[in-house]
C-alpha cells in the first residue's frame, strides 16, 4: 500500500493488520496509535528525531495523560500545548506528514 495521500485514506488503512514497512517511521507510529496500540506507538516515537519525533512524543504523552511529560516535549518541538481535540490533533499530525 502506498502511503496516504489523504487523512480518509489513512482511516481506511487502520483496517490493516499493520502499517505498511515502506510508510515513514512518524506514520507508522501514528498508525499504531489510531489502532489503539500506544505502546508499540511510543516505540516507534522514541526512535524518532527531530520536531516531527519530538511532537508525536508529545501527542502520545498527552494520549496518556501525563501532561506534564507532553508539556515537555512540545517544547522540545518548539510549539505550545494545543487548545484542540485530540482527535484533532492526530488529523493534524498525519496531514503534516502526508503533505
Amino acid at each position: 500500500m502506498n502511503i496516504p495521500t489523504t487523512y480518509l485514506e489513512f482511516q481506511d488503512s487502520l483496517e490493516l493488520q499493520n502499517p505498511p514497512q515502506s510508510w515513514p517511521a512518524t506514520l507508522q507510529s501514528l498508525w499504531f496509535l489510531a489502532n489503539d496500540n500506544w505502546e508499540a506507538s511510543h516505540t516507534i516515537a522514541q526512535d524518532i528525531e527531530g520536531p516531527m519525533g519530538n511532537l508525536i512524543h508529545a501527542h502520545l504523552h498527552r494520549v496518556e495523560g501525563d501532561k506534564w511529560n507532553a508539556a515537555y516535549w512540545y517544547k522540545q518541538a518548539g510549539t505550545s500545548f494545543p487548545e484542540i481535540s485530540l482527535e484533532e490533533e492526530l488529523k493534524q499530525l498525519v496531514n503534516l506528514i502526508i503533505s
